[in-house]
């Protein structure tokens, strides 16, 4: 403790030690002391020698206090020393507290570097600084956080990855903002933004760790865009994690997330209240809006977010910034350069945005607003740029938009009374400051991009030059203008200009025509656009060289021959007589050559430090890649190439309109196939509900089989009653009687029954005669019966075996009917023997009980007769009816048997023609490749099959993102 007390404060007598060896005394009081409060006295110590003997400290003490963190966990303050004593060394502090020291003001970043690696070159160490962040300690937790932090300073890469793969970390340090104390709050948002810079893993990690939604609470609490710094850094944060990473800016969206923004933006009207902080947080905050809908975004990305800032009002509010009076310029700048992205190809935000009026009496659209400030050069810059920016956005893939600028100019829609969009333009065009010159230009050729008609309008424009003359149109006054040159005095570039005529006029008779023959039907252009080709002139007018030597090569490109004195021919021999092709084609190359040309390429928005560097319009770029390849081979080609290209042009058109033929009979072939594809499945549909309707047939006749078995158990009993019947008749009996008197009226009774006996011979003949009829039938159902059997199969065979037990009952009632003839022929011969004798009383009392026995059997016959022919009757119209379903289910079987043979020979017949017409394209195809090839030796170009396609497909995209 003396020792201690001496290094501490207090002078002591004798020679003082130096700061290495009270360093090493109070490393070694760290590793042997075995008392708590001595080694926390040391690192105490240790900690107030860091940051003036960093170097010392730091190269013999690191492994001590890593060694204390690692055992002296439970005491928070020893720890909270030592982390602090880590950050001394690994930080930058030291340099700002002690300037004089000159010499470690030189070394510090070396040191820092050095100390960083020696720190994480062992895992575990960042393992465990990280595992520090779970205590709520504020010793502990907040010298932990600001360690971890100057880390990712000083190798943010490297402790990134060591990071990634730790477990938990990343949540463990997205706790830190749900903390109560402000300090370790902030500072962890100043860790979390050193953590995700250029990583989109830890970015991805950080924000599916609800970060989003915690970071947004806070910039809520501190008061939104007037809040402090804290919103500053929550801002920063947010921009880390979505620039550049489409994956978190789609979960933002996902998430409702922009609907939240919309709160920011409510700025009150003529607020004069705008702290440097304050601008500072709107600033951020507009640039986090552009990051979700920048051009560099991938297209479905970009329009949904601007589709969302649409629906919840967010375009609305920047709208009202956007016209709101006493905002900062710089805030003003930003907010206009946000509406340009926001509404960037999106037709509902454009049409919008043109519909927006400023607070002004009377209203003015803020269209026009904006270009009055595009071209009034007092002006800042950057203001201008930012204007010339937002309507660019607004024109682009915008044909209404374009059409409503360019009728601002016809004459039957100009407005004397009121300023037009137009009427600006041109009035920047003829300005004499060239800086006005070039955004005017640059703003109407955005008004004729991609859009022929417009630039057959724009031809019609005319314009008043002075008092008596006559008007000429803006086509002439622009080459008139580029023709006097430098003759007339204008503030700022002398070639600005007319790199922006030049521009203008270049877009303007591109796929043109009419244009260029308006343009060649002055005489003194050509002769300017060779003249100043040909010239040998400084850097400077290289690039005018370059531009006017591609506006003469779209001149003869897109040439219809229509003035015999400038056609494509003539042109050419005048470049080859008075520049020469290669001079021509060197002098075109300058454009993309120039140094600007690559930086205007990149973006956009024109991002430029001065108005001197405004030359190249980033859509221009992309139309001189397009230009400079077809010019250069349009001019490099004879007359016989064009005239033999003109032939395989023509061939090839012929070609392509039969191979259109031969398609569009394919088109025709493959509709009647699906037709008969239709019918097919149609008729195959009605073949399975005849297959349907047939099964239900064959339910019902088993139906009606089982029924029969009903009758035919029916009538067993009946059977057996007639035969008990038979046999009581044959029992019983009556006892003779001797009475005389009796035995006369059994005579009279024998001739009533001879009488009864003739009647019932009489009933005997007609129930044969139906008997006969009865046998007659069940032969014909019979017959009818097997003709059944062979449509239908077994049930009709069943029904065919009952029929035959019907036929077999009838026959042994019959048989049995035979049987009572001969009984009634026996009792005919007993009443004549009674009578010849006179006697035999009981013969004739058993002859009565015989006849009634006959008369009751008779009687039981009839009855069932009547009830067979009933069943026979019933059983016949049943399988009528059966015979005619069956009979119709053939018929339809056959129909469709025959439709679906007609289809499969109409199909076969239009496979063989759809061979033949592939055959016959093979054909065709053979000899465009030919042709093709033919150009491709003639040197003209050809675009492979694959790439017009592409095209074609890549237009229907733009086609569909318009209507979107």
């Amino acid at each position: 403790m003396n020792f201690l007390r001496g290094v501490m404060g207090g002078q002591s007598a004798g020679p003082q030690p130096s700061g290495a060896d009270t360093v090493q005394k109070l490393c070694d009081r760290v590793a042997s002391s075995t008392l708590l409060e001595d080694r926390r006295d040391a690192v105490r110590a240790l900690k107030s020698l860091s940051k003036k003997y960093r170097l010392e400290v730091g190269s013999q003490a690191m492994e001590h206090l890593i060694n204390v963190l690692q055992m002296d966990r439970s005491d928070s303050e020893i720890i909270g020393y030592a982390l602090d004593t880590l950050y001394n060394l690994i930080s930058n502090d030291a340099e700002e507290e002690e300037p004089e020291e000159n010499v470690q003001k030189s070394s510090s970043d070396d040191l820092e570097m050095q100390f960083t690696e020696i720190f994480i070159k062992h895992q575990e160490n960042l393992t465990l600084l990280l595992s520090l962040l779970e205590g709520f300690e504020f010793h502990v937790r907040w010298p932990a956080v600001k360690l971890l932090t100057a880390l990712l300073k000083n190798l943010g890469p490297q402790v990134q990855q060591i990071i990634l793969v730790c477990p938990l970390a990343v949540s463990r340090m997205m706790d830190l903002l749900a903390d109560s104390r402000e300090v370790i709050r902030n500072d962890g948002l100043l860790l979390l933004q050193q953590l995700t810079k250029g990583n989109a893993a830890i970015q991805k990690i950080v924000a599916f760790e609800n970060a989003f939604e915690r970071l947004l609470d806070i910039i809520t609490e501190e008061g939104m865009s007037d809040g402090g710094i804290v919103v500053e850094d929550c801002l920063l944060l947010l921009l880390n994690l979505m620039k550049n990473n489409s994956s978190n800016q789609n979960f933002f969206k996902e998430g409702s997330y922009i609907q939240r923004m919309k709160p920011w933006f409510e700025v009150a009207e003529g607020n004069s209240s705008w702290s440097a902080q304050k601008v500072t947080n709107l600033h951020l905050m507009l640039q986090l809006v552009r990051v979700l809908v920048s051009p560099v975004n991938p297209p479905g990305a970009t329009s949904s977010c601007q589709k969302s800032a649409f629906q919840c009002g967010l375009l609305q509010q920047l709208c009202t910034i956007l016209m709101a009076t006493g905002v900062p310029a710089d805030i003003l700048t930003e907010t206009i350069n946000t509406v340009s992205e926001v509404i960037r190809g999106s037709q509902v935000n454009q049409d919008y945005f043109a519909s927006v009026n400023a607070p002004s009496n009377p209203p003015r659209p803020a269209i026009v607003v904006l270009l009055m400030s595009m071209v009034n050069e007092r002006q800042p810059f950057v203001l201008r740029c930012a204007v010339l920016y937002c309507f660019q956005c607004f024109l682009y893939k915008n044909q209404k938009g374009q059409a409503e600028i360019v009728a601002t100019l016809l004459p039957a829609t100009i407005d004397a009374n009121s300023i037009s969009a137009g009427q600006l333009l041109c009035g920047g065009l003829f300005s004499p400051d060239s800086l006005s010159n070039w955004c005017a230009a640059v703003a109407l050729a955005h008004a004729l991009q991609d859009n022929s008609i417009q630039k057959e309008q724009l031809l019609r424009v005319q314009l008043a030059t002075s008092l008596g003359n006559p008007p000429v149109s803006l086509l002439q006054q622009c080459t008139n203008i580029l023709s006097q040159g430098d003759k007339i005095n204008r503030r700022g570039s002398k070639v600005q200009t007319r790199v922006g005529l030049l521009m203008l006029l270049s877009t303007w008779m591109t796929n043109c025509p009419i244009a260029v023959t308006h343009f060649l039907h002055n005489q003194t252009n050509v002769p300017f656009l060779t003249a100043q080709i040909s010239e040998n002139l400084g850097e400077e007018e290289q690039l005018v060289q370059g531009l006017c030597a591609l506006l003469l090569g779209i001149c003869i490109y897109y040439n219809d021959n229509s003035l015999e004195n400038y056609t494509k021919e003539k042109l050419k021999q005048l470049i080859e007589k008075r520049i020469g092709k290669e001079i021509f084609i060197e002098k075109l190359a300058y454009i993309s050559k120039h140094e600007l040309y690559s930086r205007a390429g990149q973006k956009p928005q024109p991002s430029y430090s001065t108005p001197e560097q405004m030359l190249f319009d980033h859509e221009f770029t992309k139309l001189v890649k397009e230009l400079e390849v077809l010019i250069t081979k349009a001019v490099q080609k004879s007359s016989e190439d064009e005239k033999k290209e003109e032939e395989v042009k023509k061939s090839l058109e012929q070609h392509d309109s039969i191979v259109s033929q031969y398609k569009e009979l394919i088109r025709e072939q493959d509709t009647q196939l699906n037709e008969l594809k239709k019918q097919v499945t149609a008729l195959t549909n009605q073949n399975e509900q005849s297959q349907t309707t047939i099964t239900q047939q064959a339910s019902q006749i088993q139906q009606l089989k089982d029924q029969y078995n009903l009758l035919k158990i029916q009538g067993k009993p009946l059977d057996s009653h007639h035969h008990i019947h038979n046999e009581a008749a044959q029992i019983n009996g009556i006892q003779p009687k001797a009475d005389v008197e009796e035995i006369g009226r059994l005579q009279e009774e024998l001739e009533e029954l001879k009488k009864q006996h003739a009647i019932l011979e009489g009933q005997l003949t007609e129930k044969e005669s139906i008997i006969e009829k009865l046998r007659t039938n069940q032969t014909t159902g019979s017959k009818d019966t097997e003709v059944c059997m062979d449509n239908t199969g077994d049930p009709t065979t069943e029904r065919h075996k009952e029929l035959e037990t019907l036929r077999t009952l009838v026959q042994t009632q019959a048989a049995e009917i035979s049987q009572l003839q001969s009984k009634k022929q026996e009792l005919e011969n007993q009443p004549a023997t009674m009578t010849g004798a006179g006697s035999g009383d009981v013969d004739n009392a058993s002859a009565l009980t015989r006849i009634t026995q006959l008369e009751n059997r008779l009687s039981a016959l009839d009855d069932e007769n009547q009830k067979l022919k009933g069943q026979v009757k019933g059983l016949t119209e049943e399988k009528n009816s059966l015979d005619q379903q069956l009979t119709s289910v053939n018929s339809t079987v056959v129909i469709l048997q025959t439709d679906k043979s007609k289809l499969q020979q109409e199909l076969m017949e239009s496979k063989k023609e759809q061979d033949d017409l592939l055959v016959l394209l093979a054909d065709q195809d053979q000899k465009i490749f030919t042709l093709r090839n033919k150009l491709k030796e003639l040197g003209e170009p050809v675009e492979d099959e694959d790439d017009m396609e592409s095209g074609d497909q890549d237009d229907d995209d733009d086609d569909e993102d318009d209507l979107n």
